[in-house]
Formats: structure tokens, C-alpha cells, sequence
């Protein structure tokens, strides 16, 4: 007998609770609403229709892989940043909320005028996107190692008709010309130490490794960007990098060597450690 969208949810939910997803709910209804291609206000406005068989049965294939633990956007294709719905791929890092909080003080060290923006490590293209989003008279250069998350930034742009962007391919500021500069340099590099156990657990069990792990007790690449990130700021241009909750003196202890000033260390929307910055007078 084929259930209803109230009782499928009911159902999906208790069982996604009892694997221990964090918000059951919310997964149920995103893999419904993807399977039927229909607006969340669908579900509450039509309780009791039941999909079609092949609708359920998608439903059932994608809740099972939900419950293997790969990530809702994974199976959807897509996650919202920024208001901008993203399309994201297994080769690209999940955009999280926390991350926005890099971009809000990225706009707020952006000087008022025309100008180039460099965001490393760009993945989906979630924080350079944002930027280039509320900010139309900016270049805004993104740079991935890998050619496929590029290119996946790129698609991103032309889906949302931010023009104001170009994604390169290539490890970290190695595809830029030698005197290229930039008001602002951003970045969510990998910053997760090898050991860490949190790489067994949850969503990023299948996120590339490389997005996430970096040598030095995950402070390899932010040494790295801030390193050469003197060559390509601006003169009171301002560098910020998103990292661990643990990390901030480690990041401020990395700028203040290198000569960078006025550095300071901003808290996520919990409170806890998340973007260092400075600025390098040249």
C-alpha cells in the first residue's frame, strides 16, 4: 500500500533519529521535497497525497544511503550559503553556516569602491560567490587545486548570473601573474590535523580529505597562504582565513612573525574561534 507524504516523513524521520541524525525532520523533508521536485510548502499543503511508486522508491533508495551517513547535500546536489543555492559535488567541500561568518568580515574589510577580491581554496565557489553577490563592482578571483571544483565554481556563477567572478585551477596563488594584487585575500583552507577523530564521524566521512587535512597539525596550509599572501595584497590590503576553534593563537602567532598587523582572531555563531585576520602594510 502506498503511504502518504505525512506518513512516509513520520516514518523516515523516526528511523534517520534513530541513527542519530541531528535534525531528522529536515532531512526527510529536503530528500522528499528532491524526489518530487516540489517546494517544501508542498509537504504541509498536501499531507495526505501519496507519491507515485517510483517517487517512493527513489525516496526509499536515498533515505538508505542518508542513513549510511553520506551528507544530505551529497544526495541532493545542492546547498544554500549566502541565500545562493549552490550546487555542490562529492569532490567539493560542504558549505557550512559557520563560514558565512568569513564573508561578513571579508565585506566588512573590502574597501568602498571598485577593487580585486582573491578567495583560495574555493570549492564550490560558496564564499567568493557571496562576496562577488553583494558586492557587483568587484573582480572576484577564485582558485581550487582541483580543475573539477573550479569548474564547478564556474557553473555555479553562470546558474546564478554573478558576473563579476573568474574560477582558476591550480595549488593555491600558483595560477596568478606575478603582480597581480588584491584589497582582500579569503580563505577556507584545510586546517584538520590528520589525527583528529572527527574525520570518522558524521558528513565528513565523505568529504575529500584533501579540502579538510593539512600537515603541521593542520597548520601547514595557512602558513603557506599567509607566506605568499605578501606578495599579492595590496598595501593595507587585509588577509582572513577560517580555522579550527583550537587555532586562533597558532594563526596570530603565524601573521604576527611574517609582519602583519592589526590581527585579531573573530568567533563563529557559537562563540567559539573561527577566522583570524591581519593586515600587511607592504
Amino acid at each position: 500500500m502506498a503511504l502518504s507524504i505525512e506518513a512516509l516523513l513520520k516514518q523516515a524521520a523516526q528511523q534517520l533519529g534513530d541513527a542519530g541524525s541531528d535534525s531528522p525532520k529536515i532531512d526527510a523533508a529536503v530528500l522528499l521535497c528532491h524526489v518530487l521536485d516540489k517546494p517544501r510548502s508542498h509537504l504541509l499543503t498536501w499531507p495526505e497525497k501519496a507519491p507515485e511508486p517510483a517517487q517512493q522508491a527513489a525516496f526509499e533508495a536515498l533515505l538508505q544511503r542518508r542513513l549510511a551517513g553520506e551528507p544530505v547535500a551529497y544526495l541532493v546536489g545542492e546547498r544554500e550559503f549566502w541565500s545562493l543555492p549552490l550546487k555542490v559535488a562529492p569532490h567539493t567541500l560542504i558549505p557550512r553556516p559557520d563560514t558565512e561568518r568569513l564573508v561578513e568580515l571579508a565585506l566588512e574589510k573590502i574597501p568602498a569602491g571598485p577593487g580585486a577580491v582573491l578567495d583560495l581554496g574555493t570549492g564550490t565557489g560558496a564564499i567568493a560567490l557571496a562576496i562577488a553577490s553583494e558586492r557587483p563592482d568587484l573582480a572576484v578571483t577564485g582558485i581550487d587545486l582541483r580543475p573539477e571544483a573550479a569548474q564547478l565554481a564556474g557553473e555555479n556563477s553562470e546558474r546564478l548570473k554573478i558576473t563579476n567572478t573568474r574560477f582558476l585551477s591550480g595549488s593555491w596563488y600558483s595560477p596568478l601573474v606575478a603582480d597581480e594584487q588584491f584589497a582582500v585575500i579569503v580563505s577556507n583552507p584545510p586546517y584538520i590535523d590528520a589525527a583528529d577523530p572527527h574525520l570518522a564521524q558524521g558528513d565528513v566521512r565523505f568529504e575529500p580529505k584533501s579540502a579538510l587535512v593539512a600537515d603541521d597539525h593542520g597548520l601547514a596550509d595557512i602558513r603557506h597562504i599567509s607566506e605568499q599572501g605578501r606578495q599579492f595584497l595590496l598595501p593595507g590590503g587585509w588577509l582572513l582565513m577560517e580555522h579550527g576553534y583550537e587555532q586562533g593563537k597558532a594563526v596570530r602567532d603565524i601573521l604576527q612573525r611574517l609582519g602583519y598587523e592589526q590581527i585579531s582572531t573573530a568567533q563563529d555563531y557559537a562563540g567559539l574561534d573561527r577566522v583570524t585576520l591581519g593586515c600587511w602594510q607592504g
